[in-house]
């Protein structure tokens, strides 16, 4: 039986749940949830008998969405019988066996066997589990806890209704639906609304709260053409952004595709609530926002552009077109340049600084990481669909050449962008072509990424006392 090296048994110590994200090497991707019900021991070492298997400890892995309606399993209720242990989905309650995957409605999903073994070499003992059909050479691309409500010891509980650090106040007429409070989201221009109401709307989702996407609705709500913003910031236009039917679609590829998977809108709800954390850290992070204060430049105050939005909008009618260039062009910029901001600030001494960054670097290569792997499953069915053979690099290749202006230059991080899927055949020699489409959008010039953007504003030093 093949098997895939999870990690070490002292890698999972910190938290009773993780997200597992597998990649074969046909570039396929396969999601589980980790339950590990079994509590840490103290001093982070369990008994040394090698022979104990893993059942003893209690870890399982099964898949991570119900094959009902595809709910997220990392918020399932546990329940122990005399002779098994279920998982019982948040949506509509219904269980699953952790041995066998079975359930008394007579649905079943996918568990896999787990066994802990010995390192040869180390000695320290490892997880290994059973490998997923329909690929060879699975290995483990992201292993991340689910969050903190299942840290290891648990933490203080906290008056907050939706799990996170930052409290939300219920209001009436809230939305229902996910896409709804998306676009409420958008909708939002105050920062710490902004945050607030991201987290609390993704734990509703994954804790089933709200049980609907929203995707196949008659009438989808609206998103703004552009997003509001508080009129302290010092926003600098970016240019018209083109009227017509594309400039409300921005979020509308729910209702344009209605067959995608409820694991793509876990994936990028993730994404979401990764992104309010990191707006959160980086505008109210004391130590950060006392240098930007120290300089006389709060939050808010040096110029920020819009491009990311603008991408947005020359995408807006594929989705294709949206992951490539938002996740796998965009995003993957931010691998190659955030190691260069964490050095600047390690040699400042600021390890405060760099211990933050070095998260959200470490969340960014996840974000990569799922637009890679929602771009494959696009090539995939549009393989299905033309039953024509589809190259995925040429895919992502034409995608940058019609809707992208100028060189996608290096240097690249080649190691973070290879965890994220995306090999040196994608982006090497890689260049947009996408026309000006009026006077004032060639006036632009070339679209500027983040590393460019970085590039031409004032550099600032900043002194720090000894």
């Amino acid at each position: 039986m093949a098997q895939v090296l999870i990690s070490s048994l002292r890698g999972i110590l910190s938290h009773s749940r993780f997200i597992l994200t597998l990649r074969s090497e046909q570039g396929k991707y396969h999601g589980l949830i980790l339950f590990r019900l079994s509590p840490a021991p103290l001093g982070g070492q369990f008994p040394t008998e090698s022979s104990e298997i893993a059942s003893n400890r209690q870890i399982y892995v099964m898949e991570a969405t119900c094959p009902h309606l595809g709910a997220e399993m990392s918020h399932a209720d546990i329940e122990e019988y005399e002779d098994s242990v279920v998982a019982v989905c948040p949506w509509h309650r219904y269980d699953f066996d952790l041995k066998t995957g079975k359930s008394e409605t007579g649905l079943r999903t996918c568990t896999y066997a787990v066994q802990v073994k010995p390192d040869p070499e180390s000695g320290e003992e490892q997880i290994l589990m059973e490998a997923p059909e329909g690929g060879t050479n699975w290995r483990v691309v992201e292993l991340r806890p689910v969050s903190e409500e299942f840290a290891d010891p648990a933490p203080p509980k906290s008056k907050s209704t939706n799990g996170a650090a930052v409290p939300y106040a219920q209001e009436a007429n809230e939305p229902v639906t996910l896409m709804e409070w998306a676009v409420l989201i958008l909708n939002t221009p105050n920062p710490t609304l902004k945050v607030e109401r991201t987290r609390y709307a993704v734990h509703a989702f994954r804790t089933g709260t709200i049980t609907s996407i929203g995707n196949k609705v008659a009438h989808p709500p609206v998103p703004p053409v552009q997003p509001p913003r508080e009129t302290y910031m010092n926003y600098v236009e970016p240019g018209k952004i083109q009227s017509g039917k594309r400039k409300n679609r921005a979020w509308a590829f729910g209702p344009m595709h209605k067959d995608l998977p409820p694991a793509f809108f876990s994936d990028f709800s993730k994404v979401a609530l990764d992104e309010s954390k990191h707006l959160y850290v980086l505008a109210f992070h004391s130590l950060l926002r006392a240098r930007l204060d120290s300089l006389s430049t709060p939050y808010g105050s040096l110029p920020v552009h819009a491009s990311l939005w603008e991408s947005a909008s020359h995408t807006s009618t594929s989705l294709l077109s949206r992951l490539a260039i938002i996740h796998l062009v965009h995003e993957a910029r931010g691998l190659d340049v955030n190691p260069k901001t964490i050095e600047k600030f390690r040699k400042a001494g600021d390890k405060e600084s760099v211990d933050v960054l070095e998260v959200i670097h470490a969340d960014e290569v996840t974000h990569v990481t799922a637009g890679h792997r929602w771009f494959m499953w696009m090539c995939e069915q549009k393989q299905k669909e033309q039953g024509l053979v589809v190259d995925p690099v040429w895919e992502f290749r034409e995608e940058v050449r019609r809707c992208w202006r100028g060189d996608i230059k290096g240097p690249f991080n080649i190691e973070d962008r290879e965890k994220a899927g995306m090999s040196r055949e994608f982006y090497e020699d890689l260049k947009g072509e996408m026309p000006y489409t009026d006077a004032v959008d060639k006036e632009r010039g070339p679209r500027m990424d983040m590393g460019s953007v970085r590039d031409a504003l004032p550099e600032v030093r900043a002194e720090y006392e000894p």
